[in-house]
């Protein structure tokens, strides 16, 4: 493949099922669907985390969970375990990056040439609270949905900031001989924010979805719907949910839905500047996002677990050498962001780089699907009592849990999760080998120990539980220049 430059968008907590392009008939993302129109969009991509840090420690570094010890919201990616962009450095390639990357911090070596108003975790720490797990601590009411409707946040700001620049940044490239050639194609990514919450979104876009028309919610616990016990406990920590009136979480949807459109307006922006500029001819084009967000399925809200909603995104690429208008049902993974990107700029990858688990996902959308490739993701976070670990390949997805239970679900007649199989002798099979594709990529009680061990250090390092209890959980992360909540 011709080596070309490559954008990489990044956003954060956008569910798989809710742009156009996905078959969401309420919410619009226009510039998406034209961006898959173009290009090739995967219909089974997974976060290798369903949470922040880990999940973007994977993306940078091609490596699972248990391999970084990236584990949680206070273990940030601070560029001890080299990644891609390390490598194109080296390479004499121009890494740039513009918005949120919550890593440790913008002086961290994290593989960057230069960063543009980054987000980072505060202090070069995050939530310590989140690391109590072992046991949890007594329930504590999230705040994370406190903020519901419509109005402006920080966060939307913040993201027509980077969308700002990051038009700016390309008509600069057009501009100058850094327009990317066959020798030295540059890597821009952008991290958004959208539609991570808070859920507060501006009048315009939150009155494109009238709660009266939305509709009623999937695996509703208070009409019949049991969880999982490992899901309930979860709940039982985290008391979201229950905390809302009807008319709160519909409230909820809508804006989460127009945070989605808000998303697709700024990513807009950025696709038509690079066509203006002329940069769409030799630049590829990445969209995904970290993790998903349950959205109230199942009464769960934010991300945090290995269903669909928590920890499938979506994914599309586009671009020289890509399909256009295809849909692939290879399962993928974010931790394939190291393969791809090496692929696209023409970097060949070292001897130990070809020991990674990931491959390009420009060579897979140029491929027949493949239902036999294994993907894996695992949770060791905020509000877990356990590891949580996840098989997916073909049609089935199999979700091993620490102390509970295991789950196995036919995606094809029960797309939605909400009858669990595992039990059922005719999928004996089924779970035995699923069960043996997990142990061959880790030993799930050994890494939950280890998950632990670390996580209580971390704790005792500052200062131990009872004070990591009285400090509790921060609001959510913020924008650079806003003091800490």
């Amino acid at each position: 493949m011709k080596p070309q430059n490559i954008l990489y968008i990044m956003s954060d907590e956008h569910n798989s099922k809710m742009l156009g392009c996905y078959g969401h008939e309420q919410v619009k993302t226009p510039n998406l669907d034209r961006l898959a129109a173009k290009g090739t969009r995967f219909t089974s991509a997974y976060t290798n985390s369903s949470i922040c840090i880990p999940s973007r420690a994977a993306f940078a570094t091609g490596r699972y969970t248990h391999e970084t010890k990236y584990w949680d919201n206070a273990m940030p990616y601070d560029g001890k375990v080299k990644g891609w962009g390390h490598r194109l450095i080296d390479e004499g390639l121009l890494v740039e990056s513009i918005g949120k990357l919550h890593y440790r911090s913008e002086e961290a070596p994290t593989g960057f040439s230069k960063q543009t108003i980054p987000m980072h975790v505060m202090g070069g720490l995050g939530q310590i609270w989140g690391s109590i797990r072992d046991p949890l601590p007594d329930e504590r009411p999230s705040r994370m949905l406190n903020e519901i409707g419509p109005g402006d946040s920080n966060y939307t700001r913040y993201d027509k900031s980077i969308a700002d620049e990051a038009c700016a940044w390309l008509q600069d490239a057009a501009d100058s001989s850094n327009n990317g050639t066959d020798d030295q194609p540059w890597v821009l990514y952008l991290g958004f924010v959208a539609p991570h919450f808070p859920l507060v979104v501006a009048q315009e876009y939150y009155d494109m979805y009238p709660i009266e028309d939305l509709p009623p919610r999937q695996l509703d616990p208070e009409k019949g719907y049991v969880r999982h016990p490992w899901l309930q406990r979860m709940d039982d920590f985290q008391q979201v949910d229950r905390n809302l009136t009807p008319e709160r979480r519909l409230m909820g949807v809508a804006a989460y839905f127009g945070l989605c459109t808000y998303l697709d307006a700024q990513i807009g922006r950025v696709l038509d500047a690079l066509a203006a500029t002329g940069l769409d001819a030799n630049t590829r084009v990445i969209y995904t996002s970290d993790h998903g967000d349950n959205v109230g399925k199942r009464g769960m809200w934010g991300k945090s677990n290995l269903y669909e909603e928590g920890a499938a995104v979506p994914l599309i690429v586009a671009g020289d050498g890509v399909p256009a208008g295809k849909v692939c049902e290879t399962p993928v993974s974010l931790l394939d962001s190291y393969q791809t990107i090496l692929d696209c700029v023409g970097v060949e990858p070292n001897k130990q780089e070809k020991t990674l688990k990931g491959a390009s996902w420009f060579d897979i959308a140029n491929a027949d699907n493949d239902n036999e490739r294994v993907v894996f993701a695992e949770y060791h976070a905020a509000s877990s009592p356990s590891g949580a670990f996840m098989i997916r390949k073909g049609r089935y997805k199999f979700i091993y849990y620490i102390g509970y239970e295991p789950e196995l679900f036919d995606l094809v007649a029960d797309p939605e999760e909400g009858t669990n199989i595992a039990t059922d002798a005719a999928y004996a099979g089924v779970m035995a080998e699923y069960e043996q594709h997990l142990r061959d990529i880790c030993d799930p009680e050994a890494t939950d120990r280890d998950a632990k061990d670390m996580q209580n250090a971390l704790i005792a390092k500052h200062g131990g539980r009872d004070k990591a209890i009285h400090i509790g959980p921060k609001a959510a992360t913020p924008v650079p220049g806003q003091a800490e909540e």
